[in-house]
């Protein structure tokens, strides 16, 4: 059995999951067909994208952390590149989400049987009329998680994950999210929060719902804010190897600076191919399977 835990954001990255734009976009062609439907801004090229997540694969690899790569699969479109969304992992196996986007129905599914060839446990599954994406799930601490209610995980999947946690001593804390640019946009909890040690976040503050910033400073969290000018270009999402070791997508040189300010060690990447298109920046393209 692989062995498997990531209730933190933040501790130092053991192994993790990817998929490789060659197994997720499969063709240039196929690209052509599907990203209108999928809202992506713009369809990206496979060549360039391929050369840019190996790129940002290594920097992974070189901080220490072992590689897992997610097969093809029929169920699965361009989004399947954003690892991080089906899927939960706990100390005690994988809680396999029904996305809130229809078009990634496919992804839990196909993840299950990959997570089950690797012997990782499944610890349950999202389902029915209730829906979840990892992408609104954020540790705040080992048996804290934050889940965000908004257009991709609703109340029903919120309650099917409070009860699949509960056996495991986890809390979850719903986190209202705000309409922003309504149900066809992608706007994750992580979309304008991540953590980069157990006492520093980088935030969007704008849409930072009041509750969840007075539960952060009641916590000592210290918080970075990302400018105006770099929250599209996904400022915001950061992704920590370690407690203030952290990768980001280049072009944000504010927030970089900002990190470096508050200790942390950064690395950068070119996003243009695999980051910008669909929204998803360096949490969304990895998804943790050990930390600690």
């Amino acid at each position: 059995m692989k062995s498997v835990g990531s209730q933190s954001m933040v501790a130092p990255l053991k192994c993790v999951i990817v998929k490789r734009p060659e197994e997720a976009f499969r063709t240039q062609e196929e690209i052509e067909i599907e990203w209108k439907d999928l809202a992506y801004a713009r369809p990206p090229d496979l060549a360039r994208a391929s050369r840019d997540h190996a790129r940002f694969v290594s920097l992974i690899a070189e901080a220490g952390a072992e590689i897992l790569y997610l097969p093809a699969d029929d169920r699965t479109g361009l989004d399947s590149l954003y690892v991080h969304d089906p899927v939960l992992i706990t100390d005690r196996g994988a809680v396999i989400f029904q996305t809130g986007k229809v078009a990634r129905r496919g992804e839990g599914p196909a993840f299950a049987d990959a997570l089950r060839s690797c012997e990782v446990p499944i610890l349950g599954f999202i389902e029915g009329a209730a829906t979840a994406e990892a992408g609104d799930m954020i540790w705040l601490d080992h048996d804290t998680l934050l889940a965000g209610r908004g257009f991709r995980t609703n109340a029903a999947g919120i309650g099917q994950l409070s009860e699949l946690l509960f056996p495991l001593g986890a809390k979850v804390i719903p986190v209202e999210l705000p309409y922003w640019n309504g149900p066809y946009d992608v706007l994750h909890l992580m979309s304008f929060i991540s953590l980069l040690d157990r006492d520093l976040a980088v935030v969007y503050r704008r849409i930072l719902p009041v509750p969840l910033f007075e539960l952060l400073t009641a916590r000592g969290i210290q918080l970075i804010d990302v400018p105006e000018q770099e929250y599209p270009t996904l400022g915001c999402n950061v992704l920590a190897l370690s407690p203030r070791n952290v990768i980001m997508v280049s072009g944000n040189p504010i927030t970089r600076s900002l990190l470096e300010s508050a200790g942390c060690r950064v690395t950068e990447f070119d996003g243009a191919e695999i980051c910008f298109p669909g929204a998803g920046g360096p949490t969304c393209l990895t998804r943790p399977l050990l930390r600690g």
